[in-house]
C-alpha cells in the first residue's frame, strides 16, 4: 500500500461521518443566508425612508417595527436551521453508535486464561492463609480408612497448602496411624491429634503455629476405668516431635510427652527453655534460632540421656547447665555471645563434636581450666571458626582430634600453627580467610607442620584442584614423581593418537 492509496475503512464508519458532515455544512449555510437577509432588509437608505402619503405631505416610516419584523424572521430560520441540524447530529450519533456496537461484535476476547492463578476451591479472592483447607481437600482419603496405613504424608505445594487440621481428623486416618507428616502448610492451630492413640511421629515443619496444644486430653475428673486407659494420649506414645519453624512462644505444654525422645523446634520465638526438665528419655533436643538467654541447669539437668544439644543461633552469653548431662556426644552453641569455653566437665569421656562457630572466644577464652583445656578422650571435631582465635595453642594436647576449623579468625604466622603439629589424628583443618592464609606456599608449609593432612580447606591435599592443576601439600619427591607420571600419561596418550592417525592414511 502506497501513500496516496485511500486508507480501509471500516464498513458504515465512513458513509456515517459523510453524513455528519453534511448536515453541518447545511446548518452553517442557512445561519449565513439568515443573517445576510436581516442586514440588508435593515440597511434602508435615507432617502427610501421618506415618502408621500396621498395629500403629498411627507412621514417617516416606523423603522423599529420593520426591524422586530425582520428580527422575527431571522430567528425562526435560524431555529429550523437548528433543529434540523440537531436531527441530523441525533441520527449520526445513533449510525455511530450502532457501528460501535458492530465493531464491538467483531473484536474476539483477549487471552487471559493463562495469567489466572490455579482455582484454590472456588476462593481465589481469600488469601491462601486465610482460605479453609483440610487434608482431606489436598488429597483423597478412602473411605473407611485403610487400616493397614500408619504412615500420612502431605508435603504443602502452591495452592495445596492446608489451613486446617480438623478436629475430626481421626475419621478419615487408620486407628493405627503413628507417623503424621504435614510439613511446609499454613496450618495455625494444632487439633485432631489428641484422638490418633498410637501416635509416635508428628511433624508440623514449616507452618503457621502459635501455640502447642492437643497433645493430651488434658484433666479429666471422674473417668471410668476405660477412659483413664487413654489419658495422656496421644502424648504417652510420642517419640518424634517436630514443629520447627513456627511461631511458638512457650514450649510447656510439651511436658506431658515423657516418652519422648527427640524434640525438634527451631526458629521460634522461645525466650527460655521450660517444659522439657522431666522428659529423661529425650536423646536429641534442637532450639536453633530463638530467643534463647540462658542454658537453665533446673531444665537441662534432668535430661540423663541427652546425647545432642543443638542452641545454636541464640542470645546465650554463658555456657552452662550440662553439668549432669554424661553421655553428651554433640554440643552446638554456634552464633550466639560466647567469649569463654567452660563448664564442660561433664563431657571429658563423651563429647565427640563441639561447634561454636561465630562468637567472641579469644585464645584465653578457649582455654579456661573448665573448658578446652580438659583432657577430651572422644573429641574429634571442633568448630570454631569466626572468632578471635590469634594461635592454635588451645587445641594442642587434643590429640583425638580429626577435623579442626578455625578458619576466619586472626593468625597470622605459621609459628602459630606450629600448636598442632602433635596432633597425629589431625587429617583436615580450615584456616582460610586467616592472614596467615594469603602465604605463597600455604599449603605446602601447612603439611610440613602436619604431616598427616589430606585436606586443607576444601581442597584435598595433592589431589587435583577446581580447575584441574595439581595442588600443593605432600613431599616434594612425592609431587616430582606424581608430575612424572602424569607426564608420563600424557606422552603415551599423544604417541598412541599419533599411531591411529598414521594407520588411517595408509589404508
Amino acid at each position: 500500500m502506497t501513500e496516496n492509496d485511500p486508507q480501509p475503512q471500516i464498513a458504515g464508519v465512513a458513509e456515517n461521518d459523510s453524513a455528519h458532515d453534511n448536515a453541518a455544512a447545511t446548518a452553517d449555510t442557512i445561519a449565513a443566508e439568515a443573517e445576510e437577509a436581516t442586514v440588508d432588509e435593515v440597511a434602508v437608505k435615507p432617502e427610501e425612508m421618506m415618502q408621500q402619503n396621498d395629500s403629498g405631505a411627507p412621514f417617516m416610516i416606523d423603522t423599529a417595527e420593520s426591524l422586530k419584523t425582520n428580527d422575527d424572521a431571522a430567528e425562526d430560520k435560524k431555529e429550523a436551521a437548528t433543529d434540523n441540524n440537531a436531527t441530523k447530529t441525533e441520527e449520526g450519533e445513533e449510525q455511530q453508535q450502532q457501528q460501535q456496537k458492530v465493531i464491538k461484535k467483531v473484536v474476539p476476547p483477549l487471552p487471559l486464561d493463562w495469567t489466572k492463578m490455579a482455582e484454590c476451591n472456588e476462593q481465589e479472592d481469600v488469601a491462601p492463609a486465610d482460605a479453609i483447607r483440610y487434608p482431606w481437600d489436598v488429597m483423597e482419603f478412602p473411605l473407611p480408612p485403610d487400616q493397614s496405613e500408619t504412615h500420612l504424608t502431605i508435603v504443602g505445594t502452591a495452592g495445596q497448602k492446608i489451613t486446617r487440621m480438623g478436629s475430626n481428623l481421626d475419621e478419615y486416618v487408620s486407628d493405627n496411624l503413628t507417623h503424621l507428616v504435614l510439613r511446609s502448610h499454613l496450618i495455625r492451630t494444632m487439633e485432631g491429634v489428641s484422638k490418633l492413640k498410637h501416635l509416635e511421629l508428628l511433624e508440623l515443619y514449616d507452618n503457621m503455629i502459635d501455640e502447642i496444644n492437643d497433645l493430651s486430653p488434658g484433666e479429666v475428673v471422674d473417668k471410668g476405668e476405660e477412659e483413664e486407659e487413654d489419658d495422656g494420649l496421644p502424648a504417652k506414645n510420642l517419640r518424634v516431635l517436630d514443629i520447627s519453624y513456627n511461631v511458638i512462644r512457650d514450649m510447656n505444654p510439651i511436658s506431658h510427652c515423657l516418652n519422648l525422645q527427640e524434640l525438634y523446634i527451631a526458629q521460634n520465638k522461645i525466650k527460655s527453655i521450660r517444659g522439657i526438665g522431666q522428659l529423661t528419655q529425650l536423646r536429641k533436643v534442637d532450639l536453633g534460632a530463638n530467643r534463647i538467654r540462658f542454658m537453665e541447669e533446673e531444665e537441662l539437668s534432668g535430661l540423663i540421656n541427652l546425647e545432642e544439644l543443638w542452641l545454636g543461633k541464640n542470645k546465650i552469653e554463658h555456657i552452662g547447665g550440662i553439668s549432669k548431662l554424661t553421655k553428651l556426644r554433640r554440643l552446638d552453641v554456634q552464633s550466639n555471645r560466647l567469649t569463654s569455653i567452660e563448664n564442660l566437665e561433664g563431657q571429658v569421656d563423651t563429647l565427640e563434636e563441639l561447634y561454636l562457630a561465630h562468637n567472641g572466644i579469644d585464645v584465653e577464652g578457649a582455654k579456661c581450666p573448665t573448658g578446652l583445656a580438659l583432657p577430651f578422650k572422644q573429641l574429634n571435631t571442633i568448630d570454631m571458626s569466626r572468632n578471635r582465635l590469634t594461635d592454635t595453642s588451645p587445641f594442642a594436647h587434643l590429640t583425638s582430634l580429626n577435623e579442626l576449623w578455625i578458619s576466619g579468625n586472626d593468625i597470622k604466622t605459621f609459628d602459630d600453627v606450629e600448636y598442632i603439629s602433635s596432633l597425629v589424628e589431625l587429617d583436615g583443618v580450615y584456616l582460610e580467610y586467616n592472614p596467615v592464609a594469603s602465604d605463597y606456599e600455604y599449603r605446602k608449609k601447612l603439611v610440613e607442620i602436619v604431616p598427616n593432612l589430606t585436606q586443607i580447606d576444601a581442597t584435598m591435599v595433592g589431589g587435583i584442584g577446581q580447575h584441574g592443576y595439581l595442588t600443593g601439600g605432600g613431599s616434594g619427591d612425592n609431587l616430582l614423581e606424581r608430575m612424572r607420571q602424569m607426564q608420563d600419561q600424557v606422552i603415551q596418550k599423544a604417541a598412541a593418537e599419533t599411531e591411529a592417525s598414521g594407520s588411517k592414511e595408509d589404508e
